[in-house]
Protein backbone atom coordinates (compact mmCIF):
# COMPACT_ATOMS: atom_id res chain seq x y z
CA UNK A 1 0.00 0.00 0.00
CA UNK A 2 2.76 2.51 0.91
CA UNK A 3 4.06 2.52 -2.39
CA UNK A 4 1.08 2.80 -4.29
CA UNK A 5 0.36 6.30 -1.46
CA UNK A 6 3.41 7.49 -2.81
CA UNK A 7 2.21 7.83 -6.47
CA UNK A 8 -1.21 9.62 -5.34
CA UNK A 9 -0.08 13.43 -4.52
CA UNK A 10 0.16 14.18 -0.83
CA UNK A 11 -1.58 17.73 -1.89
CA UNK A 12 -5.16 16.25 -3.27
CA UNK A 13 -8.46 15.79 -0.81
CA UNK A 14 -8.80 13.01 1.42
CA UNK A 15 -11.79 11.96 -0.62
CA UNK A 16 -9.94 12.03 -4.04
CA UNK A 17 -7.11 10.14 -2.47
CA UNK A 18 -9.24 7.62 -0.81
CA UNK A 19 -11.17 6.82 -4.32
CA UNK A 20 -7.52 6.48 -6.71
CA UNK A 21 -6.53 4.24 -4.09
CA UNK A 22 -9.73 2.28 -3.62
CA UNK A 23 -10.64 2.09 -7.01
CA UNK A 24 -6.54 0.58 -8.26
CA UNK A 25 -7.37 -1.93 -5.68
CA UNK A 26 -10.78 -3.03 -7.17
CA UNK A 27 -9.49 -2.55 -11.44
CA UNK A 28 -6.29 -4.48 -10.62
CA UNK A 29 -7.72 -7.54 -8.66
CA UNK A 30 -6.99 -7.25 -5.28
CA UNK A 31 -10.36 -7.40 -3.83
CA UNK A 32 -12.36 -10.51 -4.23
CA UNK A 33 -15.40 -10.79 -5.70
CA UNK A 34 -18.54 -9.93 -3.21
CA UNK A 35 -15.60 -9.02 -0.52
CA UNK A 36 -17.51 -6.70 2.19
CA UNK A 37 -16.45 -3.98 3.88
CA UNK A 38 -18.09 -0.77 5.30
CA UNK A 39 -17.16 2.85 5.22
CA UNK A 40 -16.25 2.87 8.69
CA UNK A 41 -13.70 0.55 7.74
CA UNK A 42 -12.20 2.29 4.82
CA UNK A 43 -12.10 5.25 6.53
CA UNK A 44 -9.69 3.40 9.30
CA UNK A 45 -7.44 1.31 6.66
CA UNK A 46 -6.70 4.90 4.75
CA UNK A 47 -6.94 7.10 7.95
CA UNK A 48 -9.11 9.15 6.81
CA UNK A 49 -12.49 10.66 8.38
CA UNK A 50 -15.92 9.23 7.45
CA UNK A 51 -17.05 11.63 5.15
CA UNK A 52 -14.10 10.90 2.71
CA UNK A 53 -14.33 7.29 2.71
CA UNK A 54 -18.63 7.78 2.21
CA UNK A 55 -17.76 10.22 -0.91
CA UNK A 56 -15.37 7.80 -2.50
CA UNK A 57 -17.60 4.94 -2.21
CA UNK A 58 -20.19 6.95 -3.61
CA UNK A 59 -18.54 7.38 -6.25
CA UNK A 60 -17.13 4.13 -7.04
CA UNK A 61 -20.80 2.86 -6.79
CA UNK A 62 -21.94 5.12 -9.05
CA UNK A 63 -19.36 3.74 -11.70
CA UNK A 64 -20.83 0.13 -10.83
CA UNK A 65 -17.80 -1.11 -8.64
CA UNK A 66 -19.13 -1.28 -5.38
CA UNK A 67 -22.49 -2.03 -4.19
CA UNK A 68 -23.97 0.23 -1.06
CA UNK A 69 -26.58 -1.14 1.01
CA UNK A 70 -29.16 0.60 3.48
CA UNK A 71 -27.45 -0.46 6.55
CA UNK A 72 -23.72 1.29 5.04
CA UNK A 73 -22.33 -2.44 3.87
CA UNK A 74 -20.00 -1.90 1.17
CA UNK A 75 -19.07 -4.75 -1.31
CA UNK A 76 -17.48 -6.09 -4.83
CA UNK A 77 -19.61 -7.06 -7.46
CA UNK A 78 -20.31 -10.60 -7.87
CA UNK A 79 -20.57 -11.27 -11.87
CA UNK A 80 -22.97 -13.55 -13.21
CA UNK A 81 -22.50 -15.06 -16.55
CA UNK A 82 -25.16 -12.67 -18.51
CA UNK A 83 -23.18 -9.99 -16.65
CA UNK A 84 -19.48 -10.66 -17.75
CA UNK A 85 -20.67 -11.54 -21.42
CA UNK A 86 -22.16 -8.40 -21.75
CA UNK A 87 -18.84 -6.43 -20.16
CA UNK A 88 -16.65 -8.30 -22.54
CA UNK A 89 -19.06 -7.45 -25.70
CA UNK A 90 -18.57 -3.84 -24.30
CA UNK A 91 -14.53 -4.55 -24.36
CA UNK A 92 -14.67 -6.06 -27.84
CA UNK A 93 -16.52 -3.31 -29.25
CA UNK A 94 -14.48 0.01 -27.32
CA UNK A 95 -10.98 -1.34 -27.58
CA UNK A 96 -10.67 -2.40 -31.27
CA UNK A 97 -12.16 1.21 -31.85
CA UNK A 98 -9.49 2.89 -29.07
CA UNK A 99 -6.41 0.78 -31.09
CA UNK A 100 -7.67 1.47 -34.55
CA UNK A 101 -8.00 5.62 -33.51
CA UNK A 102 -4.57 5.15 -31.66
CA UNK A 103 -2.48 3.48 -34.85
CA UNK A 104 -2.32 6.76 -36.62
CA UNK A 105 -0.14 8.28 -34.19
CA UNK A 106 1.87 5.45 -32.68
CA UNK A 107 5.89 5.58 -33.01
CA UNK A 108 8.47 3.61 -32.91
CA UNK A 109 9.05 4.62 -29.34
CA UNK A 110 5.68 3.77 -28.60
CA UNK A 111 6.28 0.62 -29.68
CA UNK A 112 9.34 -0.02 -27.93
CA UNK A 113 7.74 0.69 -24.79
CA UNK A 114 4.48 -1.81 -25.03
CA UNK A 115 7.13 -4.32 -26.01
CA UNK A 116 8.63 -3.52 -22.41
CA UNK A 117 4.90 -3.99 -20.79
CA UNK A 118 4.19 -7.29 -22.52
CA UNK A 119 7.78 -7.97 -20.91
CA UNK A 120 6.37 -7.05 -17.53
CA UNK A 121 3.05 -9.24 -18.67
CA UNK A 122 5.11 -12.03 -19.07
CA UNK A 123 7.33 -11.92 -15.83
CA UNK A 124 4.13 -11.48 -13.58
CA UNK A 125 2.73 -14.31 -15.51
CA UNK A 126 5.20 -16.63 -14.56
CA UNK A 127 5.95 -15.50 -11.08
CA UNK A 128 1.68 -16.84 -10.87
CA UNK A 129 1.01 -12.50 -9.70
CA UNK A 130 -2.68 -12.14 -10.74
CA UNK A 131 -2.20 -8.80 -9.63
CA UNK A 132 0.91 -7.51 -11.18
CA UNK A 133 -0.42 -9.36 -14.02
CA UNK A 134 -3.85 -7.56 -14.45
CA UNK A 135 -1.85 -4.00 -13.35
CA UNK A 136 0.48 -4.64 -16.33
CA UNK A 137 -2.00 -5.81 -18.61
CA UNK A 138 -4.27 -3.02 -18.16
CA UNK A 139 -0.81 -0.58 -18.45
CA UNK A 140 -0.47 -2.38 -21.96
CA UNK A 141 -3.54 -1.16 -23.18
CA UNK A 142 -4.18 1.77 -21.78
CA UNK A 143 -0.63 3.43 -22.98
CA UNK A 144 -1.70 2.23 -26.33
CA UNK A 145 -5.42 3.76 -26.20
CA UNK A 146 -3.96 7.01 -24.97
CA UNK A 147 -2.66 7.50 -28.16
CA UNK A 148 -6.17 8.10 -29.58
CA UNK A 149 -7.03 10.69 -28.17
CA UNK A 150 -10.73 9.72 -27.40
CA UNK A 151 -11.07 10.44 -23.29
CA UNK A 152 -15.14 9.53 -23.66
CA UNK A 153 -14.44 5.94 -25.16
CA UNK A 154 -11.16 5.52 -22.73
CA UNK A 155 -13.24 6.63 -19.67
CA UNK A 156 -15.98 3.87 -20.71
CA UNK A 157 -13.44 1.39 -21.53
CA UNK A 158 -11.82 1.81 -18.24
CA UNK A 159 -15.48 1.59 -15.87
CA UNK A 160 -15.60 -1.88 -17.59
CA UNK A 161 -12.26 -2.62 -16.62
CA UNK A 162 -13.32 -1.66 -13.03
CA UNK A 163 -16.41 -3.55 -12.64
CA UNK A 164 -14.38 -6.70 -14.00
CA UNK A 165 -11.51 -6.29 -11.44
CA UNK A 166 -12.57 -8.78 -8.92
CA UNK A 167 -13.73 -11.65 -11.25
CA UNK A 168 -10.76 -11.32 -13.46
CA UNK A 169 -8.13 -11.08 -10.25
CA UNK A 170 -10.07 -14.46 -9.33
CA UNK A 171 -9.51 -15.77 -12.48
CA UNK A 172 -5.87 -14.94 -13.03
CA UNK A 173 -5.23 -16.63 -9.22
CA UNK A 174 -6.03 -20.02 -10.30
CA UNK A 175 -4.75 -20.11 -14.14
CA UNK A 176 -1.26 -21.78 -14.60
CA UNK A 177 -0.47 -18.84 -17.49
CA UNK A 178 3.12 -19.02 -18.30
CA UNK A 179 3.01 -16.16 -20.35
CA UNK A 180 1.62 -12.54 -21.71
CA UNK A 181 -0.99 -13.09 -24.50
CA UNK A 182 0.03 -14.40 -28.06
CA UNK A 183 -2.55 -11.73 -28.66
CA UNK A 184 -0.33 -8.93 -27.60
CA UNK A 185 2.28 -9.69 -29.70
CA UNK A 186 -0.05 -10.07 -32.48
CA UNK A 187 -1.11 -6.33 -31.85
CA UNK A 188 2.58 -5.62 -31.55
CA UNK A 189 2.81 -7.06 -35.32
CA UNK A 190 0.40 -4.95 -36.49
CA UNK A 191 1.58 -2.08 -35.01
CA UNK A 192 5.18 -2.30 -36.71
CA UNK A 193 3.09 -2.87 -39.74
CA UNK A 194 0.71 -0.28 -39.65
CA UNK A 195 -1.74 -3.07 -39.93
CA UNK A 196 -5.28 -1.93 -39.01
CA UNK A 197 -7.59 -4.74 -39.99
CA UNK A 198 -4.75 -6.88 -38.01
CA UNK A 199 -4.63 -4.82 -34.82
CA UNK A 200 -8.11 -4.89 -34.45
CA UNK A 201 -8.39 -8.34 -34.67
CA UNK A 202 -5.82 -9.09 -31.97
CA UNK A 203 -7.14 -6.81 -29.81
CA UNK A 204 -10.84 -8.36 -30.22
CA UNK A 205 -9.44 -11.54 -29.74
CA UNK A 206 -7.58 -10.14 -26.65
CA UNK A 207 -10.41 -8.51 -24.76
CA UNK A 208 -12.63 -11.23 -25.40
CA UNK A 209 -10.29 -14.19 -24.09
CA UNK A 210 -11.35 -13.68 -20.30
CA UNK A 211 -14.58 -14.61 -21.53
CA UNK A 212 -13.46 -17.96 -22.59
CA UNK A 213 -11.43 -18.94 -19.48
CA UNK A 214 -14.58 -17.74 -17.28
CA UNK A 215 -17.42 -20.09 -19.02
CA UNK A 216 -14.48 -22.67 -18.82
Amino acid sequence: MQDRERNIEPTIPSHERVFRLLRNEIMFGELEPGQNMTIRGIAEKYNVSMTPAREAVRRLSAEGALTLSKTGRVSTPVLGMDRIEELASLRALLEPELASRALPRVHSALIDRLTRINSVVDQMAVKRDAVGYIRANIEFHRTLYLRAQAPAILAMAETVWLQMGPTMGSLYTRLQRQSASDNHRAALSALHAGDEPGLRLAIRADVTTGLRMLAQ
